[in-house]
């Protein structure tokens, strides 16, 4: 029997994974080679994630890295999965992703996140996180201001950038960014594929709280979604141990470049590890294109999200290409009716 799967968009969430014996040279060939794939699957944005200090993601460079994949493709959405704003001065931002809107009009997606996407040595040698992060509401409206059409007199503009459409999300794991959003009437992305505790209670929030704006009418939300898909469920579940080894080595505060999956996870990991990445990834649908298929309906058709957003860290290029067409095709006939 065929599992119904309502009919909603889906996307795709890249870190630009360095594996094992690769480089970061590899994993922005791989990147857009997924890129290329994830267009023709009919997927409606792929986004980049801003990470820092961290061996087995590439991605630290984002708005580089989006001009890369955008330029390689030619009708999917890129975007920001997203900036940590507070890294940054938002003028800065505003004139990158004005540049990336002008080069590639009506395809940039400028997703902002609070925190600082590494650790406490690194976010200071960023120098601007631990006196911006308070500052986040205030940074978003500024930054906000600077893409609305400039104003006479206006003493900074962002060039490019005023008045260029960019569509600025809010992501986040919290009650916050959540609130946040829906105060300024902008979409909204929970990041349930690795901190899935506040998910129901964020949408509830904001569902609730949403003010429509010039930016958005009507509340929209993405869900993050590990969705690790193969021929058989045992082959998926032995993908899968790669982002479990991944999540191990991160508290045991050794991120590393991404594992080859392994045959025994329960001998890699200790029972308070396991029970810790079980409940961070508990967001998460691992099997063969009918497990796929039932993983994601009863997903969606709890959750009900008006978009998801899927990740898959998988440490073989081809086997994780794979893995989104099989989610793709569980999906794209529901969004075809």
């Amino acid at each position: 029997m065929t599992t119904s799967i309502p009919s909603i968009p889906y996307s795709v969430l890249d870190l630009a994974p360095v594996c094992e014996g690769s480089t970061p040279a590899q994993a922005f060939a791989n990147s857009l080679d997924l890129a290329r794939n994830a267009e023709a699957l009919g997927y409606t944005r792929y986004w980049l994630a801003e990470h820092h200090n961290m061996p087995g993601i590439a991605s630290a460079a984002t708005a580089v890295l989006i001009g890369h994949v955008a330029g390689g493709t030619s009708t999917i959405r890129v975007g920001s999965g997203g900036v940590m704003l507070p890294n940054h001065a938002p003028l800065q931002v505003a004139e990158q992703f004005g540049t990336l809107a002008s080069l590639y009009p009506g395809r940039i997606d400028l997703g902002l996140g609070r925190a600082p996407g590494t650790d406490q040595p690194t976010a200071r040698a960023l120098r601007r996180y631990f006196d911006s992060a308070d500052q986040f509401p205030a940074d978003v409206t500024e930054l906000l201001r600077y893409f609305a059409p400039a104003q006479p007199g206006q003493l900074v503009q962002a060039v490019p950038g005023a008045g260029i459409e960019v569509p600025v999300w809010l992501l986040g794991s919290s009650l916050f960014s959540a609130t946040l959003a829906a105060q300024l009437g902008l979409p909204f992305a929970f990041a349930s594929h690795f901190a899935p505790d506040a998910m129901d209670q964020a949408l509830a929030v904001y569902h609730r709280d949403f003010r429509p704006s010039r930016h958005l009418q009507q509340p929209y939300a993405i869900l993050g979604l590990n969705v690790i898909a193969a021929e058989t469920d045992a082959q998926a579940r032995r993908l899968f141990t790669t982002a479990q080894q991944a999540f191990v080595n991160l508290r045991r505060g050794a991120p590393g470049k991404i594992p080859a999956p392994i045959d025994d996870i329960e001998a890699y990991w200790q029972p308070h590890e396991k029970a810790g990445v079980e409940r961070a990834l508990a967001c998460s649908v691992v099997g063969s294109p009918q497990t796929v298929r039932e993983g994601l309906a009863a997903f969606i058709d709890r959750h009900r999200p008006d978009e998801i957003m899927i990740a898959a860290n998988i440490y073989d290029h081809a086997a994780r290409v794979n893995s989104y067409r099989i989610a793709a095709e569980a999906l794209a006939p529901a969004q075809a009716a």
